[in-house]
């Protein structure tokens, strides 16, 4: 398996894929706003024997009153249903935070599994003063400090991409 920078060409193949993982077509039409509106955007892809099985997008997010520190947000991550809990998923997410922190993301926010996104060290956002724009449980919005006190002394509300209010 290669985890790679999506190409054009894939766009077709992730569609497909955030199809399959999600019970609507709204993560998909997610990502293909944000690939047209986003900048900066990370968009990766797994590869496994010429066909992709998984895809993870990473998009600009806002902390209001303190705009100057640059967040990601992590959304969507899919993996074909047949090929999940194989680690596809993990090495999307780990790719994908280095990949943040390659250009200068201070931190990256997830709205997501509470089980799921702390293996990567995340951490409940609330615990930085952090909420979220969405009425959201408390354990599934979670932040992750890319540069060590990034988030310190920083707090309010995150505002995603306003692509994120178009679905």
């Amino acid at each position: 398996m290669n985890i790679r920078s999506e190409l054009p060409t894939d766009a077709g193949a992730v569609r497909a894929v955030n199809q399959a993982a999600f019970e609507t077509n709204t993560e998909a039409d997610l990502v293909d706003l944000l690939r047209e509106q986003a900048s900066p955007l990370i968009s990766l892809v797994a590869e496994d024997a010429g066909s992709i099985v998984g895809h993870i997008l990473f998009s600009p997010a806002t902390l209001v009153a303190h705009t100057d520190l640059e967040i990601m947000g992590l959304a969507p991550m899919a993996v074909l249903p047949a090929r999940q809990r194989q680690g596809i998923g993990s090495a999307l997410a780990r790719a994908g935070l280095d990949a943040c922190r390659h250009i200068g993301s201070g931190a990256v926010i997830v709205l997501g599994h509470p089980d799921y996104y702390p293996r990567f060290g995340f951490l409940p956002a609330s615990r930085f003063g952090i909420g979220c724009e969405y009425d959201v449980p408390d354990e599934a919005f979670m932040a992750l400090e890319l540069l060590p006190g990034a988030l310190a002394g920083k707090s309010g509300t995150i505002r995603y991409h306003p692509a994120f209010a178009s679905v």
